[in-house]
This record gives structure tokens, C-alpha cells and sequence, in this order.
């Protein structure tokens, strides 16, 4: 009797919280601009040594960089009608195709939306510069049953440490082998703001 109560429990929970949740899905425009770092470097210069070469010696060289962004992405709402909903977003981008460059980047966001539109959102972002944290802020315009989303995102740089020199050559002058002085120096990979908007409507 209590595994069959503890079922019909279960299921009626279940049924519950589906019937609070809304999805939706829709595609999403933007733009993004890069602080200076090796991953504006490789942008501006299309040159793969300078996103993850600890050799190249003048990061940042070639200062910020912009680029356009296309996507798609998916959201669900919790217990949508209330002051708060709550909001869980994996937005899907490819950046830089203007400039003949193909960048994806994939975010997933946790976050709540109050009852004016407004929202907060945090969680990872994984791109090809690596893995960091990402924060959300925007509005979303109803115009009927049409979401007309627009959000700001910011990635802070990551601080990294790379090691170059105490490369050994031979020099002819001498008739030695001279090893060079080896040097350890911190970066930051460059912050990253971002303006994106799209529409959506519930599935």
C-alpha cells in the first residue's frame, strides 16, 4: 500500500512540475567584442600559433577584436506566471564567419526572470580559448505570443602563466652550445562582451 501511494505520489509531482514548465527555442544574433589577448590575436591575424603558441612573445599585439555571432537557443521555464521563474538556457553560437572564421561556443545558464522581463543568468561557457564563467543580464519583449529577448553577456579573461626561452642552440662563432634564458611570464586571455538578440515562441 505505501510503494503504491508513494507511486501515485510520484507521478502526481511529476505531472506537476511538467505542467510549470514552458519551453522554448529560437535562433539568435549578435556581436561580440574581444579585449586584447591571444584569442583577438588569432582573429585579427588568423594565425593558430598566436591563439596557443607559448613562444609568441607580444601578446595582445594586435589589440581587441569584433566579431559577429549566429545561433540558436534553448530555454526552459519553471513555474512560469509566478514574480520569479526560473530559467535554465544552452545557447549554442558560431562566431566570425564575416571574417572567414568558424568559432563556436556553447553556454549553458541558470537563472531567474522576474514578472517585468528582466533576467539573470551564470554558468560555463566552453569555447576553443577553453572553459570560464559567464554572466547574463537582459529583457525579454512579449509582442503577443513572440519573445523578443535581448542580453548582454560578459566572460572575464583567464590569467594564465606560460614559459618560453631556455631553448639550447649552437653557435658557430664561439663553437658552443649556448642555452637561452628561460622566462615565465602571466597573460590574460582577453574578456569577452557580448550583445545577442532573437526571438522565440513556446513549443
Amino acid at each position: 500500500m505505501k510503494k503504491l501511494i508513494t507511486i501515485i505520489l510520484s507521478i502526481c509531482f511529476i505531472t506537476n512540475l511538467y505542467s510549470q514548465t514552458e519551453k522554448l527555442s529560437g535562433p539568435r544574433v549578435g556581436f561580440t567584442f574581444i579585449g586584447a589577448g591571444p584569442i583577438a590575436d588569432f582573429i585579427n591575424t588568423k594565425d593558430l600559433d598566436k591563439l596557443d603558441n607559448p613562444n609568441f612573445s607580444n601578446i595582445g599585439e594586435t589589440g581587441s577584436a569584433f566579431i559577429t555571432q549566429y545561433g540558436w537557443q534553448w530555454e526552459t521555464r519553471f513555474a512560469d506566471g509566478y514574480d520569479v521563474t526560473g530559467l535554465v538556457e544552452w545557447i549554442l553560437l558560431v562566431g566570425g564567419i564575416e571574417k572567414g572564421l568558424f568559432l563556436p561556443s556553447f553556454s549553458s545558464l541558470v537563472g531567474i526572470r522576474t514578472s517585468s522581463n528582466f533576467e539573470f543568468a551564470f554558468g560555463p561557457n566552453l569555447s576553443l580559448s577553453g572553459v570560464g564563467a559567464v554572466v547574463a543580464i537582459g529583457k525579454n519583449f512579449k509582442v503577443g505570443e513572440l519573445n523578443l529577448p535581448i542580453n548582454i553577456a560578459f566572460r572575464p579573461g583567464i590569467k594564465r602563466t606560460r614559459e618560453f626561452g631556455g631553448d639550447t642552440y649552437y653557435d658557430s662563432n664561439t663553437g658552443e652550445f649556448v642555452t637561452t634564458q628561460q622566462t615565465t611570464e602571466e597573460y590574460n586571455s582577453g574578456s569577452l562582451i557580448s550583445l545577442v538578440i532573437g526571438f522565440n515562441i513556446g513549443n
